[in-house]
């Protein structure tokens, strides 16, 4: 009965990790057909809210359902703000560099957190947590094939990559602290609130902004894509990309993440998880036509490795 119960808890993180996989291909292909960063992302999270919206309400009769309280609501919208930050660092990146990159680039979450966890707890990483680390960082150097520099790296988008995997990490760390007797699509649809401010203002100063007024010109072109122009909203969006964006990216993965790891534990469901990885990357090979070289699936296989020595317990069977 048990391993039951583990085996529905990997299922539930895996399809969740392989629909957050997708979310980089599909942003590219939106690039390509002439959308923007702030198109894509209002589109994502709007659309999301409408949809975690309905489901809380059909919700809204069973009897045994939690309260959230009042502070709660506070800290979630806050703590939804990396989910914002996270999304538009990431889908930033991806204007810039490959998608096999950008996953990579995000998969450093692994070692800043087990930085920042060490810095809160005042403790140094143990030794396993050390190997795992430097396994990352080796492992990143041969997925982005720093040695040969076959692939070209875009400064802009090693940035906006690294940023997303600093603000992802204050959204593992904040989502999994926070109201945690509420269910999953109560505690995401207020994170989701926070996360849309941030893109709300994103919108406003990079594309709404600029369009209207000639003053915020400077900072559009700071922060604009290399490749769409400035132009008004373009709604059609709404009906192209933001659903399977929202469906894949706000609404499906939270909900079966937070089914799954109550089955797996911690542990597991970060091995689990992981699938992220390879699912993003065979995506960009498969759709995108991206060039993948050996050496780049050499070092995804030793990131993966890397996530699986910080999350196994060596001392269990």
């Amino acid at each position: 009965m048990e391993n039951k119960s583990i085996l529905k808890g990997v299922l539930f993180v895996a399809m969740g990790a392989s629909f957050y996989g997708m979310l980089a291909t599909f942003v590219k292909i939106a690039y390509d057909q002439g959308y923007t960063t702030a198109e894509v992302t209002t589109s994502q999270f709007v659309l999301g809210i409408l949809i975690l919206g309905i489901i809380n309400l059909f919700m809204m009769s069973k009897k045994d359902l939690p309260k959230i309280e009042q502070k709660d609501k506070k800290r979630l919208v806050l703590a939804g703000t990396s989910l914002g930050f996270t999304s538009l660092f990431y889908y930033l990146a991806v204007q810039y560099i490959n998608v096999s990159i950008a996953i990579v680039l995000l998969m450093q979450t692994v070692w800043i957190s087990i930085l920042v966890e060490s810095i809160l707890g005042k403790q140094f990483p143990s030794a396993k947590k050390l190997i795992a680390m430097v396994l990352v960082l080796f492992g990143t150097v041969l997925a982005t094939n720093l040695i040969n520099q076959e692939v070209e790296l875009n400064p802009k988008g090693l940035f906006w990559g690294f940023l997303a995997a600093c603000s992802f990490t204050a959204t593992m760390f904040t989502s999994n602290s926070l109201a945690n007797y509420l269910p999953a699509y109560k505690k995401s649809l207020w994170m989701l609130f926070g996360g849309a401010i941030i893109v709300s203002l994103f919108l406003f100063f990079s594309q709404i902004g600029p369009y209207y007024f000639d003053g915020l010109m400077s900072f559009y072109n700071n922060f604009s894509s290399d490749v769409n122009g400035i132009h008004a909203f373009n709604f059609s969006i709404f009906y192209t990309w933001g659903l399977p964006l929202a469906i894949f990216g706000t609404v499906l993965p939270p909900i079966l993440l937070n089914k799954g790891f109550p089955h797996t534990g911690l542990g597991l469901g970060s091995i689990v998880s992981s699938l992220e990885l390879p699912v993003s990357v065979t995506m960009a090979f498969v759709l995108l036509h991206e060039q993948v070289l050996a050496i780049q699936w050499t070092g995804i296989a030793v990131i993966i490795f890397a996530i699986i020595i910080s999350n196994l317990n060596f001392k269990k069977k």
